[in-house]
């Protein structure tokens, strides 16, 4: 649906207005709630990192996921039978061989680039005499047992979740992420070497492709650096048409373009792209990406999202009655949002307190039937992160902008922390929401907006931000996690019981003081300041007659087993110990 919305000339960010006017039996609908998306998006991504070893899988957007197959191909090249390639098998477990697929080495599966027979060399390892095709040829073999786990797990995505997709195979997430755009949809491509140039007469696969793309097209070159140079290669300042696209212009430039322009390099790129607020460093990095330098790595997705953001946007809201309806709105999106994304299933059975969720009874049945009832009892529920901030932003009309002109996206925002009570789960989003708009928001935005009127907003942004890992204070939890991770080096101090009762009768039943032959216990043999002693009237309760701090136990007990001098309060405890 998306390209057909292309091949129609539909772009995003385009007005309404203009896109009936392309295509009249264009539909448009509420597209604000993405949770549908949301959802699906976390399925899959699951799904794609389950079959990934080092589940380094990373997201980008709904429907975009790099993924790190280093470990496996490595794997399964050392397997490779180079008798016999057209018969192989791609091992999926190091655990268990059986857990796989059948492949032929000879062949590319899918597209590449640039466009080849079917029929490839037989795979290949590292010969010392001749660098430049022993690289080449190992490379190439990597990316055939890439090519292939690329179509397995599309073909396993398509079979068990009912999607399809288009993916790229390369060796760094700028060149795949480029080389997959160039056959959609439902298809893959490869991009074949050499990816370097051993002579100046020769020009690789990498530069050869990029050198066709616009500037602006080049992932991590956004619209204000692709302006700039556009402008410099040019000589002159280039015009934005809104009607080619979202940061698109009249004038193409491209990468062989900037490569080709005298004295261009990286110097050059940071005295064009350099200014306030851009960082240092920044001509470096474009020209690295001009000619398909990507060292960033795939990186593991985190668990929480760094902030979650919820936003409309309105063709004119001027009045506060319409500003009070809107942030309850957001409050009550950005809340349930927070639910579906920080919120997880409380898997500790010892968690006796903790919050609980009650699912809404339905209408058909009773209350205790639903309460009852195994597929609908209440869910613990704990918060994996918590938002420390609340960010509130407008983006106010100003001058109307030109045909020719970038339309305004300047904003203000505003922050506050985070009020607590938005992270309690015993009241319904709804309440929450209401609550968070009346006590937090519209405080917030009278500090943006200290005039009563006239503000002709365009946009509405509320953000949760600074998410901090786990759900606040659970101590409960925190000793049962303690007790469990210490529990292999846990020194158990078991005191030695003390002798049997006849041992210790005297002549006539009487109890006499153990001897030191028979104290056994570090407790049963009393140190010399403790022994009784007749002489000891006028030294302190602790056999220490220098008295320099001026602490002396006046009330003192003598234990009637053993015999020891002790202040009373100690005394209780002492004939307990003799109990056991």
């Amino acid at each position: 649906m998306k390209l057909w919305c292309r091949y129609q000339g539909l772009h995003k960010l385009q007005l309404i207005a203009e896109a009936k006017k392309i295509c009249p039996d264009v539909v448009i609908v509420l597209g604000e709630d993405l949770t549908r998306f949301r959802d699906v998006s976390k399925d899959l991504y699951n799904f794609l990192q389950e079959f990934i070893w080092s589940k380094r899988v990373e997201r980008l957007g709904f429907d975009e996921v790099f993924m790190d197959v280093t470990d496996m191909i490595d794997y399964n090249v050392k397997l490779l039978d180079l008798n016999n390639p057209s018969n192989e098998y791609f091992h999926l477990s190091r655990a268990d061989p059986t857990i796989g697929f059948s492949y032929d080495a000879t062949q590319m599966p899918g597209h590449t680039y640039p466009a080849t027979t079917s029929e490839l060399p037989s795979p290949t390892i590292p010969v010392p005499e001749s660098p430049e095709s022993s690289q080449d040829g190992l490379l190439r073999t990597r990316l055939v047992l890439a090519s292939h786990l690329a179509r397995y797990l599309r073909h396993q995505l398509e079979t068990q979740k009912g999607y399809t997709c288009t993916s790229g195979v390369s060796t760094s997430k700028l060149l795949a992420k480029l080389v997959g755009a160039t056959n959609k949809p439902n298809a893959q491509t490869t991009l074949l070497p050499p990816y370097e140039s051993f002579t100046e007469a020769r020009e690789n696969n990498v530069t050869a492709f990029l050198g066709a793309h616009e500037v602006g097209r080049i992932p991590g070159i956004g619209f204000k650096l692709a302006q700039k140079i556009r402008n410099h290669v040019l000589g002159q300042p280039t015009i934005s048409n809104m009607g080619l696209g979202y940061g698109e212009t009249n004038e193409r430039v491209l990468v062989r373009d900037v490569r080709c322009l005298p004295s261009i390099g990286p110097d050059t790129l940071e005295k064009v792209l350099g200014g306030p607020g851009v960082p240092q460093g920044i001509g470096g990095k474009i020209w690295g990406l001009l000619n398909g330098v990507d060292d960033t790595e795939v990186v593991l997705a985190r668990k929480a999202p760094k902030q979650i953001s919820i936003e409309d946007s309105y063709l004119r809201l001027d009045t506060l009655e319409e500003v009070n309806r809107e942030l309850k709105m957001l409050a009550e999106s950005l809340i349930r949002r927070m639910h579906a994304d920080l919120l997880e299933e409380d898997d500790d059975p010892n968690n006796s307190g903790g919050n609980t969720i009650n699912p809404p009874a339905s209408s058909t049945l009773p209350t205790e039937t639903v309460i009852d009832s195994p597929a609908h009892q209440p869910t613990k529920k704990r918060w994996i992160a918590h938002p420390r901030t609340l960010r509130l932003t407008t983006r106010p009309r100003q001058l109307p902008a030109t045909d020719n002109a970038r339309r305004s996206m300047t904003r203000i925002s505003r922050s506050c922390p985070m009020p607590p009570f938005i992270l309690s789960l015993t009241h319904p989003p709804t309440h929450l929401a209401t609550k968070l708009a009346t006590e937090t928001l519209l405080p917030l935005f009278r500090k943006l907006h200290p005039e009563k009127s006239g503000w002709d907003l365009s946009l509405i942004n509320v953000a949760a931000v600074n998410m901090a890992e786990g759900g606040g204070r659970d101590i409960g939890r925190m000793f049962r996690e303690q007790e469990e991770g210490l529990k292999g080096w846990k020194v158990e101090d078991r005191d030695v019981p003390p002798s049997p009762p006849s041992a210790l009768q005297g002549i006539g039943g009487v109890t006499q003081p153990p001897t030191a032959d028979q104290c056994h216990g570090s407790e049963d043999r009393m140190p010399p300041t403790q022994e009784s002693n007749e002489d000891t009237e006028g030294l302190d309760a602790w056999g220490n007659n220098d008295n320099d701090d001026g602490l002396i136990f006046q009330n003192s007990e003598q234990c009637n087993t053993c015999g020891a001098r002790m202040p009373d309060f100690a005394m209780p405890a002492h004939e307990r110990f003799h109990q056991m």
